[in-house]
């Protein structure tokens, strides 16, 4: 049977933890695109500088040794529509982590409608509302590849603009806030009065 598999965690934590200006930054990223935690933020920097290290791998050997695999890492990006078909290693070390993001699941299905906020999303995809294909995702952070982008739809019909109302005769039973009399009161009225 083996030992059981050692879990890692797929992120790294910034090394320097409380640094004002990245602080900043990654709140607006991640109020931007709807993220939970900085957790997942981390988890799209950490694939971010996977591919930054192959290319950088890639520009340190000679020209023979660096066409397949650059063809390998290229089309990989291409495909999850990340970079642009016709793109070199390059252009690799230029990307940002916005650009990982708008592949997001959470992040497409804004984008194409299906929700009206981030929040929504989020909710309609953990909840499975959301399909691909027809197979249920209900991960958020799930990277959309090109193919997979046109295929994006509800697993179940849903109306979003249906409004919850309270029939009549509940809202009647349900006491609201007493009105204070009026007129004055209390012993200085009637003194005043008397």
């Amino acid at each position: 049977m083996g030992d059981p598999r050692k879990l890692r965690n797929k992120y790294e934590r910034p090394q320097k933890l409380w640094d004002v200006d990245r602080l900043a930054e990654e709140k607006g990223l991640k109020t931007e695109y709807g993220l939970r935690n900085m957790r997942e933020l981390w988890r799209s920097t950490a694939e971010l500088k996977k591919f930054r290290r192959e290319a950088r791998r890639l520009l340190s050997v000679t020209e023979e040794e660096r066409r397949d695999d650059a063809k390998k890492i290229l089309a990989k990006l291409a495909r999850l529509g990340i970079l642009k078909e016709g793109a070199v290693i390059d252009d690799v070390l230029s990307l940002e982590v916005k650009s990982i993001l708008e592949r997001r699941l959470q992040t497409m299905v804004l984008r194409k409608g299906l929700a009206k906020t981030t929040a929504q999303s989020r909710q309609l995809i953990t909840h499975g509302f959301i399909a691909i294909n027809g197979r249920k995702v209900t991960r958020p952070g799930y990277l959309v590849s090109v193919g997979e982008e046109a295929a994006l739809s509800y697993a179940r019909q849903i109306d979003l603009d249906v409004k919850v109302k309270e029939p009549e005769a509940q809202q009647a039973a349900i006491p609201g806030p007493e009105k204070p009399p009026e007129g004055p009161q209390g012993p200085e009225a009637k003194a005043e009065s008397g």
